[in-house]
C-alpha cells in the first residue's frame, strides 16, 4: 500500500511541475531578475576568446581586488612570458571591463629564476604605487600569476642578492616564499 501511494504521489508530483515534454531541444533564455547575471560570464573574470589550446592565467586589479584572467595560448608561458604579460597589463578588451594592473607597465622585476619548486624575483627598483595597498597589489599580482601555474609553490623577492620583505595582502612584511594565500584578502 505505501509503494503505490508513493508512486503515486510521485506521478502526480511530476505531472504537477508544469514542464511539458519536448520531442526536439530548444534554447532557453534566463528569466529577468537578480539571477540573470549567474547564466553570463562573471564581470571580475571577463571571458576572452579562445584560441589557443592552452590556458595562461594571469591576475590583474579590478576595484582594488586581485581578479584571475584565464587566456588561451598555444604554448605553456615561460615564467619571463607571464612577468612580460603583466608588466604589459590588460588587454584593450580586458580594460574595457575594468581591469588594471598595479604593476604599471614598470621594469620593477630584472630577472626570474626557478629554482625546484620556487620562483625567485629579483627586483630592479621598489614597486612604488600610491601607497601601500597598492604595493601589496603589485606583488600579489607577480606571486599569485607565477604560483598558479603548478610547478611552483612559492615566490621569494630579492634585490642585489639579499631577501627583500615585501607587504602581503594583511600589510605584514615577509621575506617569502610567498604563497596566494598570502594575499587572500586581496583576492575579489
Amino acid at each position: 500500500m505505501r509503494r503505490r501511494v508513493a508512486v503515486l504521489l510521485s506521478v502526480l508530483l511530476a505531472a504537477g511541475c508544469g514542464v511539458p515534454a519536448e520531442s526536439d531541444p530548444r534554447s532557453v533564455s534566463p528569466p529577468p531578475g537578480p539571477f540573470a547575471g549567474l547564466s553570463s560570464p562573471v564581470p571580475s573574470a571577463p571571458a576572452t576568446t579562445p584560441t589557443g589550446r592552452l590556458t595562461e592565467v594571469l591576475y590583474f586589479v579590478l576595484d582594488g581586488k586581485l581578479v584571475r584572467i584565464n587566456r588561451r595560448v598555444d604554448a605553456r608561458p615561460t615564467v619571463d612570458e607571464l612577468i612580460s604579460a603583466l608588466q604589459a597589463g590588460p588587454t584593450q578588451t580586458e580594460r574595457d571591463t575594468g581591469l588594471a594592473t598595479a604593476l604599471g607597465g614598470t621594469d620593477v622585476v630584472a630577472a626570474v629564476s626557478v629554482v625546484g619548486d620556487r620562483a625567485e624575483i629579483a627586483l630592479a627598483v621598489p614597486v612604488e604605487g600610491s601607497g601601500r595597498a597598492d604595493e601589496a597589489l603589485a606583488y600579489a599580482q607577480l606571486v599569485c600569476t607565477l604560483t598558479a601555474r603548478g610547478d611552483i609553490h612559492g615566490v621569494v623577492f630579492t634585490r642585489n642578492g639579499l631577501p627583500v620583505g615585501v607587504p602581503r595582502g594583511d600589510g605584514s612584511l615577509s621575506e617569502g616564499p610567498l604563497t596566494a594565500i598570502d594575499y587572500s584578502e586581496l583576492l575579489g
